[in-house]
């Protein structure tokens, strides 16, 4: 089978992991019911309608996605705007009503952001929830990425995996300097706008106002407006026979957006990426993007000039510009080889590890004892998760977040095995035996039944002190007068008898000795000053005779 097809094939198993179901769907529906309950419950908010927006509301959301909530006051009237500081009292009151009707874990209350977000998690599939309040315009952005989600089916999907894959690399999330969600659904409509040929049109051709400028008046008659306009527009832009077809698949569509934001940072110097156009502007050449405070710029089209990565840090872009180039360079070789289009680690590049686990499943691979059904791949790892995990990843790293790839190791040939080494032989040195003849013990095993026993301790200092004594005793004769040494020599020379049997062994043991022992014996009976090179001898005795000689010593 072609590279690109099992690339496209692996891309769709992680799509089929990745797109909810019908009950995903009905469990956020729960959620919003539950929580409806729980505004009602308190009389300061009666009227007050639980509306969701995000992903869930443009359809890009994925199976264990967040849920985004707006607590909205304004349903069916005239559009109003509530201060940061009331919006912070509303949340307080609504965290107070959740924490009494049950069914929801960790309350954040988050005031200091730019929209005040109360941050939950339902019992419900543990989903998270971010609860805000009166946030119109987030809902009317998530119907227009709806409307244009019907265009072309493939951005749908792209939105997936991109949001995936940013998240297995930890670039997804805004507060630690990285893209948000909606940004990255930006940069695929970006894409899409400058593929060649063209799959999306610029925004302005979808929606050329503003959505600041809009919503006025009653609710009911803007959005009615803004929604009739957009879809009329598309619809003209679908039935139009002038533009051309792009036939591209997932997997082209994939690296050639990681290919056009590889190195952000060069180009977000000076040009921003805007949406509304459909192409890259000179930030010097707008007004409403300056001054320039931020490091890269990703506009807004429906709340200009806004830029919805300002919260990119330049720390944070380094890193991100290299695992656009990783992830790469990664499909780039996947698309020319089939083993890596179904090895693991390209999807570890590629998804998070509970839906690594899920594709694995689905490919017949055996997660828990870690093996796969077929040997000659290997299972690789990744770090980020938010679930636990079966098994363990690499550590973080420092620097450009680099996956794990483990090494396809050949199987052994047992019927090939290595020749011995030529060379002399050298024999293996065995450990001392103990006076039975059985080995003695050695290592940390040893240590600790000597260190364990007080007896052993006392043992060992008595005869330390006894050798101690004895070395005194050798020592004295030593220093003594040269008639004891006399005296000390005398049974060396008293038995004349002993002497030539000694003599005779000595003369017996010559004979076999070999020439290089003899030698031996010759230089350890040499003096220092015979043992010298002749060049070095005048040194030696110059010290010799400089050296103070303490009494008794022989030179």
């Amino acid at each position: 089978m072609n590279a690109k097809i099992m690339v496209d094939n692996t891309l769709n198993q992680i799509l089929r992991v990745l797109k909810p179901s019908l009950e995903d769907w009905e469990t956020r529906l729960r959620i919003l019911q539950y929580l409806q309950g729980a505004v009602e419950s308190v009389e300061g908010l009666r009227g007050a309608i639980v509306e969701p927006f995000g992903s869930f509301v443009s359809n890009l959301y994925a199976c264990w996605g967040d849920l985004d909530i707006s607590i909205e006051f304004s349903k069916g009237s005239y559009i109003s705007e509530y201060g940061k500081k009331h919006k912070e009292q509303l949340l307080g009151v609504v965290m107070r009503a959740m924490k009494q009707s049950g069914g929801w874990n960790l309350c954040q209350f988050i005031p200091r952001a730019r929209v005040p977000i109360l941050m939950v998690k339902s019992k419900l599939n543990d989903i998270s929830c971010d609860i805000s309040v009166n946030n119109l315009k987030a809902q009317m952005k998530s119907k227009l990425l709806l409307w244009i989600n019907d265009i072309d089916p493939r951005f749908h999907d792209m939105v997936l995996l991109v949001k995936e894959w940013a998240k297995a690399h930890n670039i997804n999330n805004s507060k630690s300097g990285t893209f948000n969600s909606y940004s990255l659904s930006l940069l695929v409509v970006f894409h899409f706008q400058t593929c060649a040929p063209a799959i999306l049109p610029p925004l302005q051709d979808i929606y050329q106002e503003t959505l600041t400028d809009d919503l006025k008046g009653l609710r009911d008659d803007a959005e009615r407006r803004i929604e009739s306009s957009c879809v009329e527009n598309i619809r003209r832009f679908k039935a139009s026979r002038l533009r051309a077809q792009n036939k591209s698949s997932l997997s082209e569509l994939f690296i050639s957006f990681l290919r056009k934001f590889s190195d952000p940072s060069s180009k977000a110097v000076e040009l921003g990426i805007c949406t509304y156009s459909g192409k890259w502007e000179a930030i010097e050449s707008n007004m409403g993007w300056l001054p320039k405070t931020y490091c890269i710029l990703v506009e807004d089209p429906f709340d200009r000039p806004e830029n919805t990565a300002r919260g990119v840090s330049s720390r944070a872009l380094n890193r991100i510009s290299g695992v656009f180039e990783m992830s790469r360079d990664w499909l780039i070789a996947a698309s020319y080889s089939s083993s890596l289009a179904i090895e693991s680690s390209l999807l570890t590049t590629l998804v998070r590890p509970q839906t690594l686990n899920h594709v694995m499943r689905n490919l017949g691979y055996n997660i828990e004892n870690q093996q796969t059904t077929h040997p000659q791949h290997i299972m690789a790892e990744s770090s980020h998760s938010r679930t636990t995990r079966h098994y363990n990843g690499p550590p973080k790293p420092n620097g450009p977040y680099r996956p794990y790839v483990p090494e396809l190791v050949p199987p052994r040939d047992y019927h090939n095995r290595p020749q011995k080494l030529k060379g002399p032989y050298v024999p293996v040195l065995e450990s001392p035996k103990n006076y039975s003849g059985q080995q003695k013990p050695t290592g940390p095993y040893v240590r600790e039944l000597v260190d364990s026993s007080p007896q052993v301790h006392q043992q060992l200092r008595k005869s330390v002190q006894s050798s101690s004594q004895v070395k005194r005793q050798i020592q004295k004769p030593m220093h003594s007068s040269p008639q004891v040494k006399q005296q000390i020599q005398k049974p060396a020379h008293s038995s004349s008898q002993e002497q030539p049997l000694v003599r005779e062994s000595v003369h017996s043991t010559s004979q076999v000795q070999s020439p290089l022992q003899k030698k031996k014996k010759e230089k350890a009976h040499q003096s220092p000053l015979q043992k010298m090179k002749p060049e070095n001898a005048s040194m030696l005795q110059t010290y010799q005779e400089w050296r103070p000689k303490k009494p008794g010593m022989q030179l």
